[in-house]
């Protein structure tokens, strides 16, 4: 009876622990924005059909941020962004007294440069990860329909997939904790004006994040920021 006892309350243990990992929570309601809020320009943030849409105006960076800062997490999600314009998911930020968001950023370039995933600091150190140096990371993001980004942030790793494809792995202890935020990228013209990006299916894990990282391929060069 005690031999069968122990063995239920280690299957129950583990069972907990393999709950743990696969949890997975949404920041996103998909019916408002609750829980978030607009930081920056005058970019406009709508919901329809489940998707937030950011359309551009003639004014600096936008900023939809989580109400809620984050440290060690990994965040999946889904863009669709019109290929004339440029945009980015910002995490472990934050915001200067002048109003001014900075802090990391995993790219969305659809232009012909092609750096989609890469790791930009904004409004501090500018590019950390271009992808001069991961010219296979280049071919990951697709124009003109739905891709996805998986951000691995914990402790001091910082890893970039997009479509299932590693595109930066960077070693940094800047920043270890802020909100997460999608960026409507300023614009200078009127025909810049009225340009759209769509987020959808995001979601966050914030337990097991370690146990839940991805491999690194042998041939993504990982950058060590700690030793500069």
């Amino acid at each position: 009876m005690k031999t069968r006892l122990i063995l239920l309350l280690a299957v129950i243990i583990v069972s907990a622990c393999s709950n743990n990992q696969d949890e997975w929570t949404k920041p996103f309601n998909g019916v408002d924005l609750e829980g978030w809020k607009i930081l920056g320009g005058e970019g406009t943030y709508s919901v329809i059909d489940e998707e937030i849409i950011g359309t551009t105006k003639g004014t600096a960076n936008t900023f939809l941020a989580t109400e809620k800062p984050y440290g060690d997490f990994i965040l999946e999600l889904e863009v669709f962004v019109d290929p004339r314009m440029n945009s980015g998911i910002q995490f472990r930020s934050a915001q200067k007294e002048n109003g001014t968001v900075f802090g990391y950023q995993a790219e969305i370039d659809p232009s012909d440069r092609k750096w989609s995933g890469g790791l930009y600091d904004e409004s501090r150190r500018g590019w950390l990860y271009p992808l001069d140096l991961n010219e296979a990371g280049k071919s990951a993001f697709q124009n003109n329909t739905w891709n996805k980004y998986r951000i691995e942030a914990v402790g001091d790793l910082i890893h970039i997939w997009v479509n299932d494809i590693c595109t930066a792995a960077v070693k940094d202890s800047v920043s270890g904790s802020g909100f997460i935020a999608l960026q409507v990228h300023g614009v200078g013209t009127k025909e810049e004006e009225g340009r759209r990006v769509k987020w959808r299916n995001i979601r966050l894990k914030t337990t097991g994040q370690k146990e839940s990282m991805k491999e690194v391929p042998t041939s993504v060069e990982i950058l060590n920021l700690l030793e500069k």
